[in-house]
Formats: structure tokens, C-alpha cells, sequence
């Protein structure tokens, strides 16, 4: 950042308590309807939505139709304001009930939507609508199953900046909608010192808190990723906020923990999975934070089935 070294950041910076964790948020559907019109449009026509060649050729432009979005398999919802805005694109005039809303856990079989309009722009607007509800539910369903592995703990499960780019606000929203937390939501909304940015200073993590205390705006948290038990040690004697406990052993984490003592935040990360990450919340961190839920989270079985 030349010309910034000396100088406290002056452009705002939300602190670690707000926007960049946000472990209060409701559940609020990030885009305004302007843009999540313009993302939807901009898939329906990279989808040729608007010249279907087959519909066109074989339904009638008079024909109407009944539909179900149903889930074929059990998961949590996510995703339903984009494929509502799919259909109302291609049909202005479509009529389409929601029986589940975003953030609901349903059964294999439940009905999602039921929709009334006319065939053509039902089929055309199909695959766009599906597309958008079965990542976000797939990213939500899976946020639910590591929300679920950790209960009876503290513990809180968070994302990463792990996201399709261009994605980050849907997936992080999916996310909330299956119980997980919010991590900051890019490099502008919080300090956190990595390794690279430790590599930079030599590995001080005194020089590297002291000169973002310096410079970053005087609400801001800091956290530092540690990788050793000296780490956590030099990061709480420097006084910073959170300290990640990145890619440790059980046992370091135990013993990370104990170290901290409720002076900071603890969050574990690296590597998490569902069958290890009941032994990590039960280490006693405040946080676990997972990328998986969003960059390998498989798509929730979802169709559309005519009546």
C-alpha cells in the first residue's frame, strides 16, 4: 500500500464486530431487487433463455402450465428470490406460491414452490431458476450439517473469503440461511495477519499488531493466524483481539486455549471436516471457521416437475 505505510488509513473500516464478523445478522436477502434482477437477467441470457429454440418449436406460445419446485433429497432452502425472479422474467404475469422460505430445513419431497403460467416461459426460465437454488442450497445445506456436528458447544461456525468470485454476497447469505456466521466479508473489513504478512516482517508479530493498531481506525480488532504455540504466546503478549489457531493438532489446540485464557478470541481453522470438527469445538474455541462450506459444497437435488 505505498503512500499508506505512514499514515493512518482514513477510508472507514468496519470493526470485526459488525460487518466483518457478523454473528448477529438476520437473514436478509443481500441484493437489492435492481441487482439481483440484473445478475438474473445476465445468467438468463448467457443461457440463451430468451431465444429457447426447442421451447419455441414445440410448446405453443399459448400454452400455460402447472409446475412444483420440489427437493429430491433433504437439505436447507436458499436461493428462492432468484429463481422467483427468473420466472417473472421470462413471465410477467406468473403466478408462483412459495411453500418454503430461505433458511428452512425440508424433508425428501417437500414441496419448495408452486408456480401457474404460461409453459414457454416456465421452461426457458427452468435451468437459470434451479441453478441459483441448488448451489445456495447446497452451500446452506451443508453450513446446517456442521452447524448441527457442533451443538451443545459455543462454538460458532463461520465461512471464509473461500467464494466464487463474484458470488461472495449469495454464498455468504446461503450460509446464514443454514445457521453459520458471517467471517469478514473482504480484505477492507478487518485486520488479519497472516503468514504472509508475518514472512514480510521477518515474522514479528509484535511490529506487525503495533502497526496495525497504528493505522488501521481505532475501532478496528485485530487477529493474528498463528501455526505454533510461540505465536499464540507473542500474539497475546502484543495484545491482539482474535488469534487463529491455524491447521492445529487437538492437543496444540487444547493447549492454545488454555494459553489464551478468555484474553482474546480463539478461532481454529485449516482443514476442518464434519468428523473432526466436533473434537475441535470441543477443545473450547469460540470459533471454528470452515471454507469447505462454501467452495466444496455440493448442489442440493432440486426440479421442477410439470403437472
Amino acid at each position: 500500500m505505498t503512500g499508506d505505510a505512514e499514515r493512518r488509513i482514513s477510508r472507514p473500516v468496519t470493526p470485526l464486530s459488525t460487518k466483518a464478523i457478523e454473528l448477529g445478522a438476520p437473514l436478509r436477502f443481500p441484493l437489492k431487487s435492481d441487482v439481483a434482477s440484473a445478475v438474473v437477467r445476465a445468467a438468463l441470457e448467457e443461457d440463451g433463455a430468451f431465444n429457447d429454440i426447442t421451447t419455441v418449436a414445440t410448446v405453443h406460445s399459448t400454452a400455460r402450465a402447472r409446475a412444483r419446485l420440489v427437493a429430491r433429497q433433504a437439505g436447507v432452502i436458499a436461493g428462492v428470490p432468484l429463481a422467483l425472479e427468473a420466472f417473472r422474467i421470462l413471465d410477467p404475469t406468473i403466478a408462483i406460491r412459495i411453500d418454503i422460505g430461505d433458511g428452512t430445513a425440508v424433508a425428501a419431497g417437500t414441496q419448495v414452490l408452486y408456480i401457474s403460467g404460461h409453459a414457454r416461459g416456465m421452461l426457458a426460465a427452468e435451468r437459470v431458476a434451479l441453478n441459483f437454488m441448488q448451489h445456495l442450497s447446497g452451500i446452506a445445506s451443508m453450513t446446517a450439517r456442521f452447524v448441527d456436528a457442533v451443538k451443545g458447544t459455543r462454538v460458532q461456525i463461520l465461512d471464509t473469503r473461500k467464494t466464487t468470485p463474484g458470488w461472495r454476497r449469495l454464498e455468504k447469505y446461503a450460509v446464514r440461511a443454514g445457521g453459520g456466521k458471517n467471517h469478514r466479508s473482504d480484505l477492507s473489513a478487518a485486520v488479519l495477519i497472516k503468514d504472509n504478512h508475518l514472512a514480510a516482517l521477518g515474522g514479528d508479530i509484535a511490529a506487525a499488531v503495533s502497526r496495525a493498531r497504528g493505522l488501521a481506525p481505532a475501532d478496528t480488532r485485530i487477529e493474528v493466524e498463528c501455526d505454533r504455540l510461540d505465536q499464540v504466546a507473542a500474539a497475546i503478549d502484543a495484545g491482539t483481539d482474535i488469534v487463529l489457531l491455524d491447521n492445529m493438532s487437538i492437543e496444540q489446540l487444547h493447549a492454545a486455549v488454555a494459553l489464551v485464557d478468555r484474553r482474546a478470541i480463539t478461532e481454529a481453522s485449516g482443514g476442518v471436516r464434519l468428523d473432526t470438527v466436533r473434537a475441535i469445538a470441543e477443545t473450547g474455541v469460540d470459533w471454528i471457521s470452515v471454507g469447505a462450506i462454501t467452495h466444496s459444497a455440493g448442489a442440493l437435488n432440486l426440479a421442477l416437475d410439470f403437472e
